[in-house]
């Protein structure tokens, strides 16, 4: 009985790291997500600007 304890303390202390590691990817890949939509949105202002002629 020794060994299915040990196993099983084994398998939880993994999955538990491996669900911390997913989730430090992720809010990493929402911080980036909102730097790119930030970053495409000044563009998109950047060209109406030019565009619309908004130097006079």
């Amino acid at each position: 009985m020794n060994r299915w304890s040990f196993l099983l303390v084994t398998v939880c202390v993994l999955s538990l790291s491996s669900c911390q590691i997913i989730g430090d990817i992720f809010k990493t890949g929402v911080g980036v997500g909102v730097f790119l939509v930030i970053l495409v949105i000044a563009v998109i202002i950047f060209i109406i600007s030019k565009v619309g002629g908004g130097s006079k």
